[in-house]
């Protein structure tokens, strides 16, 4: 009975020429979205591309041509492969959603969705992801996502006999494969230029660009977990240790989003650092990071390849300086206030804070960089020997850097007191900014005042920032620019080093030398090789080459 209700009312609608449920091919279903994508979802594509004054004059305007009918091609490639009638308008309705928070994204923050920013989205928690989820996403959800899905919803999609299905969708496809092949042959010069010289603009192209780089992440995971993490530094061992000397006890401080500019000790207008300027450490003016978020960073310094011999799947296949570390007889432990130690510490010993109930130094908004410090006594009791500690701070990340910083050090004011940036200034943006580098810099106090206390070893600290930060600079915020067009906010960290009169006796460290060493460029490829340096660890990965300390020992 219900269906012959449900066939009188469709022929009703029909026959009055209403079309509240619209009955369309998914082949057709899948041209329309492609349209809408290209025009309504595409923008930033499009605006980055005429930055890149590709689209001046009447050569320009055959290009913008070109790259519309190439686009619109490609999306009616893609969504060919994805929508098949049983799930084509759930599938569409989930890209047009996440689509639409996506758009958001890049149209504000000016992010790239390359591979980097989707490990990054992935290994985000919810109280990174919180802060970057503000009411003013719901506009652009409401039109972008759920106003066409609804749209999407009402469509009634028609059914083919599946061999003529089958005939159908391989020539839309073999025809959006040509209509896009021709396009680019259209303005081919101008195009190819244009890929070859900015090969970030695919990054824009929306939805392909996280569908893409989703899927390599995707099989990159796979990766990463079927294959055992190469040993690394094995010979490693320690030499050269005068008798009777004291066990040696490094920390070394991973930073948060803590950019060179803005580092009291590099000359910055503002005084960020007053405490360590008190105290007068080694601080390097100058150095550059591996990558420009977290996911890239981190593995990078702890990898004895870096920058300069960049290899995603040989870092994360292999062990890390703390391995090596270990090999040598030196233990380790990583304490963490983050979202872990992306493999670094991988089967090593490792504390997480990122969820601590400490009411001393933790609410509802996490915990303050201190919970780091509490309860060191105990586990270096149980380490007595020479040990590497390592301590990953909050520090600056982002958006909300006004929740990095207890009230008393608000020192710049106006400060921005919003989780969504676009709601601020950039002077107070800055200032809640430059605050967070206030408690940063009170924290690495604390950290060496503690680190001196300690006259049962010989201590030193290694702070070195992951990555830089934009804070609104042309229309740049946050990090994880592809790091071929990053700028040099996202890419420039702060390094500095303390080291006890007794480790620099010890170790025979000329401290006049390591200044003048601090003045050249430096960058994070040294962290592996400075590291074994320091603590005497000799192995065929070392490579003294990239050692600040191998130039300043003292001839013994």
């Amino acid at each position: 009975m219900s269906a012959v209700v449900g066939t009188r009312a469709e022929a009703g609608e029909r026959k009055s020429g209403l079309r509240l449920a619209p009955e369309m091919s998914v082949e057709r279903l899948a041209l329309i979205a492609a349209l809408y994508f290209t025009v309504f979802c595409n923008g930033p594509l499009f605006a980055a591309v005429a930055a890149t004054g590709a689209l001046h004059g009447l050569s320009g305007w055959l290009t913008g041509l070109s790259l519309f009918v190439m686009v619109a091609a490609l999306s009616v490639l893609l969504l060919g492969l994805l929508l098949y009638r049983p799930i084509a308008k759930p599938v569409l309705i989930v890209l047009l959603l996440v689509t639409a928070v996506a758009l958001r994204f890049m149209s504000e923050y000016s992010v790239y969705l390359d591979t980097d920013m989707i490990r990054n989205v992935l290994h985000t928690d919810g109280k990174e992801s919180g802060e970057l989820m503000s009411w003013r996403l719901l506009p652009s959800l409401f039109l972008y996502g759920v106003l066409p899905s609804l749209l999407v919803w009402r469509v009634r999609l028609t059914r083919r006999p599946w061999p003529r299905a089958v005939l159908v969708r391989t020539a839309v496809l073999a025809a959006a494969l040509a209509v896009a092949g021709g396009a680019a042959l259209l303005s081919f010069q101008n195009l190819s230029s244009l890929m070859r010289n900015h090969r970030e603009l695919r990054h824009l192209i929306t939805p392909g660009n996280y569908l893409m780089s989703l899927a390599r992440v995707a099989v990159e995971a796979r990766a990463d977990k079927n294959r055992p993490r190469v040993p690394l530094g094995e010979d490693a061992r320690v030499i050269g240790r005068p008798l009777g000397a004291k066990p040696r006890l490094l920390v070394i401080v991973v930073g948060e989003t803590v950019r060179a500019q803005n580092w009291g000790l590099n000359g910055y207008a503002r005084q960020t650092t007053p405490e360590l300027a008190r105290i007068g450490p080694i601080n390097f003016r100058e150095v550059q990071s591996c990558g420009t978020s977290t996911e890239v960073s981190v593995p990078c310094m702890f990898s004895p390849w870096g920058r300069h011999d960049y290899d995603r799947a040989r870092i994360k296949g292999s062990q890390s300086l703390l391995h090596v570390l270990e090999h040598a007889g030196i233990p380790t432990l990583w304490r963490d206030n983050q979202t872990g130690c992306k493999g670094v510490c991988d089967g090593l010993a490792f504390e997480s804070f990122e969820h601590g109930d400490d009411p001393r130094y933790c609410d509802a908004n996490g915990c303050s960089d201190e919970v780091l410090l509490q309860g060191l006594d105990a586990e270096l009791a149980r380490r007595p020997g020479d040990m590497v500690l390592v301590l990953h701070q909050l520090g600056n990340h982002g958006p909300s850097y006004y929740k990095r910083y207890p009230p008393q050090f608000e020192r710049y004011r106006p400060a921005c007191k919003s989780d969504d940036l676009g709601q601020c200034s950039l002077g107070e943006i800055v200032n809640a900014y430059d605050n967070a580098i206030l408690h940063t810099d009170a924290f690495l106090a604390a950290t060496i005042r503690t680190l001196a206390e300690r006259s049962g070893r010989d201590t030193a600290m290694i702070y070195l920032s992951d990555h830089g930060e934009s804070l609104g600079e042309n229309g740049l915020f946050l990090h994880g620019v592809p790091y071929a067009i990053a700028p040099k906010t996202q890419t420039r960290v702060p390094m500095t080093m303390w080291l006890s009169p007794g480790f620099t006796a010890s170790r025979g460290i000329d401290g006049v030398c390591l200044r003048r060493r601090a003045q050249l460029p430096a960058s994070q490829d040294h962290l592996f090789h400075s590291v074994l340096g320091l603590m005497q660890v000799r192995t065929a990965v070392y490579d003294p080459k990239l050692d600040l300390f191998a130039g300043c020992e003292r001839p013994r």
